[in-house]
């Protein structure tokens, strides 16, 4: 008789650690309320952000926080009303970033190996063109933007992804796409996307269900491990509701518009001067920035789709506006480091992904399956141990 697992949240965590049970020879439950993909996990960038090695608890991400807030026309906001919830956490990412370092070394460990556990979970699911192996491209719309954007990221550490400067043809590509040529643009390698979210959410789930998945419209609000050999939490920013752990919300937005005209092959173009990343899917073009600070059920800052359209009508894109708006929750700890790991022997858990939830799913889910059967993680993990907050 095959053991039982519970996963606890229906995200791309916990979807893909459903499926990745399943594959360890677990007959999986999976609890989540929403009937529809409309979480964090869907509705971002859709991109495999494998450069993102250097954890966002650091001073100088600190030193530049006033700088980027909303109110000066930045991307990083922290609403009066939810002081209660982002003060806490701020300082205790102040704390973090002391230990800089540990937590490059760890995120880098993870992302290392988040390409190949991404081509390995789409060839299981039958579906190896849900990933674009495309790269993306960093665009700035002045010369001097374009100077130090492009100092920095030479000085940054990019892991297994490399870039070089945009060639000419390329810069006219994406200057067809806008009122004014680009000042200056970098590409990178090594970096994906999705194809597409909502086929990818169907894909998944199908997966799960031909296999003999089952799933539970409900949501858990306590635990109870009895009739399961195995619980794994996976619930995003409502994790903390189950397990104890310093999670914040880091809410983002999006527009998501039909496009007259765009090229399938150009991958995710992010404007840095404008903190907002546009992704070509089959479903539509959409634009997303924010990291607003905040509580899952504080209502939206509708300002802040509005701010997303006045960037997609400065630059010229051609998106049909006003477009879909969208809102969700990232979960993030204040070192800006994953929860993963073992409780107790029944009890597993995975989430604070914060902007890597969809590029660090499918090893995180690897890893999950590693602890439910008692084998070795393809990865130390040891750093992302909630003890690191006791």
């Amino acid at each position: 008789m095959a053991r039982v697992a519970v996963v606890i949240g229906g995200g791309m965590v916990g979807t893909t650690s459903a499926l990745a049970l399943q594959r360890a020879g677990f007959a999986v439950t999976l609890c989540d309320p929403m009937r529809t993909a409309s979480g964090a996990s869907w509705g971002n960038a859709g991109q495999i952000a494998v450069e993102q090695v250097e954890p966002w608890a650091s001073w100088p991400a600190i030193r530049s926080a006033p700088g980027r807030l909303f109110s000066r026309g930045g991307a990083l906001s922290f609403p009066l009303r939810d002081t209660g919830a982002w003060l806490p956490f701020c300082l205790r990412l102040v704390v973090a970033a002391s230990r800089f370092g540990a937590g490059k070394k760890a995120l880098s460990g993870l992302l290392a190996h988040a390409g190949n556990a991404w081509r390995a979970l789409v060839s299981d699911v039958g579906a190896p063109d849900l990933l674009r192996d495309i790269g993306h491209f960093v665009i700035w719309e002045s010369a001097a933007s374009a100077e130090r954007g492009l100092a920095t990221w030479r000085a940054a550490d990019i892991g297994n992804a490399s870039f070089r400067l945009a060639t000419g043809d390329e810069l006219t590509r994406i200057a067809g796409l806008m009122k004014r040529r680009p000042a200056g643009a970098i590409r990178f390698t090594g970096t994906g996307q999705i194809a597409d979210p909502t086929r990818l959410a169907a894909t998944l789930a199908h997966a799960f269900e031909t296999r003999g998945g089952k799933r539970v419209y409900e949501r858990v609000e306590r635990l109870s491990q009895a009739d399961a050999d195995i619980t794994l939490v996976a619930a995003g920013a409502r994790s903390s509701q189950l397990i104890p752990a310093p999670l914040v919300a880091e809410r983002g937005y999006h527009i998501q518009c039909a496009a007259s005209a765009w090229p399938d092959d150009l991958g995710p173009l992010v404007f840095e001067d404008r903190s907002m990343i546009v992704t070509s899917f089959e479903s539509g073009v959409r634009a997303a920035s924010f990291l607003e600070f905040s509580r899952p059920d504080s209502p939206p800052d509708a300002r802040k789709w509005e701010r997303l359209r006045m960037h997609v009508g400065d630059i010229g894109l051609p998106l049909e506006l006003p477009g879909k708006p969208w809102m969700g929750s990232r979960p993030t700890l204040p070192d800006y480091l994953p929860a993963i790991g073992r409780r107790d022997s029944k009890l597993l858990y995975a989430f604070g992904h914060h902007h890597l939830g969809l590029t660090l799913s499918a090893i995180t889910a690897e890893i999950i399956a590693a602890l439910a059967i008692g084998a070795p993680s393809p990865v130390p993990i040891e750093a992302f141990d909630l003890a690191r907050f006791d």
